[in-house]
């Protein structure tokens, strides 16, 4: 619907200009995310980031076209849409932080904890769908997932069996065209993604996953199609990971900086960012007051994460087992006799 440098596609219907405004705002608000968590990790902050970076249209889409009622399940690097969905910062990188748990009231908020398993979250996701189904709630499931993820046998279970019972769930694949390092012809020999569907027997849709538009207005009819009765989908977004698979991961081992340029071009916030401005509905003083607001949930992201809370080191063994094991007791005393020496 918009072309990379922000004009619109003849006879587009693009979604309402306040709603793309508000698109526009939560892409600064991942795009600022996504720099600070990786300053973050610099500075010894989180242990690790998968950057999304590139892919904020796909992750602020996918929150955008959810209601309250709706679930999100987020893989690891969907951090954006989380915070899109209306979670503090602050409590979805606690993980990344090295605490045990996700660090968001997942009821409260109707999003999944982010998994790490490649797939294993889009059969959680199928499950919460069905079960919406069968108790006949007004429930639609986002299920997002990478392109390593459509290798996984996880993936082929959940949506067949999504398409058999006519779950109510979205499937957003982000194909961002590798999987760490190994790219996309190497795990498929489709030549798209979103061609698996029928197989299954559901719709498949390929879509610019770097056009905000083009998004809400796929991932719209998805969601409408879904609360209808009439099943789930399967979307693929066609986008790319601009940075490493994570600060862990050296990126120039496998791709060239040629490719990564020519992505560059295509950034979804950029083009959004020309629309709105090209179309009278984005001044100097609005685009300020939205960096402004980034800027605000940055440097509450810093202040949190800083903060450093009570530890308690015997929390390692209080959860593993209901009755500890004799090896368990052994370490835990180790612990205990060092922790009294320690000056």
């Amino acid at each position: 619907m918009l072309e990379p440098d922000g004009t619109a596609v003849p006879g587009a219907e693009l979604p309402a200009p306040a709603r793309l405004l508000e698109g526009y705002r939560a892409l600064v608000r991942a795009r600022r995310l996504n720099e600070q968590a990786g300053a973050l990790v610099r500075q010894g902050r989180l242990a690790v980031y998968p950057s999304s970076r590139g892919q904020e249209a796909c992750q602020v889409a996918a929150a955008m076209v959810l209601s309250g009622a709706d679930w999100l399940f987020p893989t690891y690097r969907d951090t954006a849409a989380i915070v899109a969905r209306g979670v503090d910062p602050v409590e979805v990188l606690t993980m990344l932080r090295g605490d045990r748990h996700c660090g968001y009231d997942v009821a409260a908020h109707r999003v999944a904890p982010q998994a790490t398993p490649l797939a294993t979250q889009l059969l959680h996701a199928v499950g919460v769908a069905h079960a919406a189904r069968l108790k006949d709630e007004p429930t639609v499931v986002m299920a997002l997932c990478g392109d390593g993820a459509t290798s996984e046998g996880d993936f082929h279970e959940a949506l067949n069996f999504a398409a058999v019972f006519r779950a109510p769930v979205v499937f957003l694949v982000q194909n961002n065209k590798y999987a760490i390092s190994v790219p996309l012809h190497r795990q498929s020999a489709a030549a798209r993604l979103a061609d698996k569907a029928v197989g299954y027997g559901m719709p498949g849709v390929r879509v610019d996953g770097n056009d905000l538009a083009a998004l809400l207005s796929v991932l719209d009819d998805a969601v409408d199609r879904a609360g209808a009765g009439e099943g789930p989908t399967l979307v693929e977004a066609d986008t790319y990971r601009m940075e490493a698979h994570t600060n862990a991961d050296d990126a120039g081992r496998y791709r060239d900086e040629s490719e990564v340029a020519s992505w560059a071009g295509r950034d979804p916030l950029r083009r959004v960012r020309a629309w709105l401005t090209g179309a009278g509905h984005l001044d100097a003083a609005a685009e300020q007051a939205v960096a402004d607001d980034a800027e605000a949930m940055a440097a509450a992201l810093r202040t949190g994460i800083a903060a450093e809370g009570p530890v308690d080191p015997e929390e390692l063994f209080a959860h593993v087992y209901a009755h500890p094991t004799p090896q368990l007791r052994e370490q835990r005393d180790l612990l205990r006799a060092e922790l009294e020496v320690t000056p």
